[in-house]
């Protein structure tokens, strides 16, 4: 018995200065978007906060496609160190995976560290296109089934559910037009290549007050404060609204000391009235969840995209 005491204190000492040397080298924040999206604007005021529990380096690498499941597949399969993470939607991680064979299946798959911040799509148009509100759009669309495009930002993103469930319930079709990120949809909605667009609020906005977009319908439980006269889907009739989250995640196995360090130097970032401040003024909320309660949150979330994507014949088989 005191043999085995004195080896599980020797283990103890030496686990001990290996959490402590940590980070001992530059570590990746990965996103899986585009610069200039809603997730690379948020990746970098989050990075420039917690840099300095990083002396040695934190830089972002965006890494875009397939929704965001590439830079996820990256970084789940990376070596379980601490020193590659990723920024990451809710989409990636709970819808994904249900659409396509990857790397990661369920929530537990990979280690949830913290949530840091959530929102609600909206559908917006130019601001000089003929339909001035959301039940213009749909009877236009129903009278046309297949000739208006309308974009979002990849297949399988909550932006997309948003649109197909809007589509179901109101009975209309549209031509569907994926992008890799707002950076693309942006410019092709101002430049007449598509008529509409599920955007995030914080993307839209600047475009709303420079008056080139108008947004038509919100995708969430209540009016967006930036845009109050735009009412929800729920006011029209119909029940769409599924969130989004956006979430830090190192891969399944990473050491609970090194997990720890991440989430602590980002709730400090969080909790900063500067980075509180960003957040706010792109239309977005800080939306703070540990990794316990983040991985539960994300297993309903999982269940319930399972019931949407069935339904939509979108669950692979």
């Amino acid at each position: 018995m005191l043999r085995l005491a004195l080896g599980a204190l020797l283990l103890a000492c030496l686990a001990a200065p290996a959490a402590a040397e940590y980070p001992e080298r530059p570590v990746t924040m990965m996103t899986g978007y585009p610069a200039g999206g809603m997730v690379d604007i948020t990746a970098r005021p989050l990075v420039e906060g917690m840099k300095k529990k990083f002396p040695k380096g934190l830089a972002i690498v965006n890494r875009p496609g397939a929704g965001g499941s590439i830079a996820v597949a990256e970084v789940a399969q990376a070596k379980p160190d601490g020193y590659t993470i990723i920024l990451t939607p809710i989409s990636t991680l709970v819808i994904q995976p249900q659409m396509s064979d990857l790397p990661y299946k369920t929530p537990d798959d990979y280690e949830p560290i913290v949530n840091v911040i959530a929102y609600y799509p909206l559908l917006s148009v130019r601001a000089d296109a003929p339909w001035k509100t959301a039940q213009e759009f749909i009877a236009a669309a129903k009278a046309a089934p297949g000739k208006f495009k309308v974009g979002y930002p990849g297949e399988g993103t909550s932006s997309h559910i948003n649109l197909e469930e809007l589509k179901r319930l109101a009975g209309f079709s549209i031509t569907n037009v994926p992008f890799g990120g707002w950076a693309e949809s942006s410019v092709a909605t101002l430049g007449g290549h598509i008529d509409a667009v599920v955007a995030q609020p914080g993307e839209v906005r600047p475009q709303v007050e420079a008056k080139k977009m108008r947004v038509l319908t919100v995708f969430q439980p209540k009016r967006h404060e930036y845009f109050p006269d735009a009412p929800t889907a729920t006011e029209l009739g119909y029940e769409v609204a599924n969130g989004v989250w956006f979430m830090l995640v190192a891969p399944k196995g990473t050491p609970a000391p090194v997990v720890k360090y991440i989430h602590d130097a980002a709730k400090v970032t969080m909790e900063d009235p500067a980075f509180v401040n960003i957040a706010k003024a792109r239309g977005i909320g800080v939306d703070y969840r540990p990794g316990d309660k983040l991985r539960a949150d994300l297993w309903r979330e999982f269940k319930t995209h399972a019931e949407i994507l069935k339904r939509l014949g979108m669950l692979k088989k």
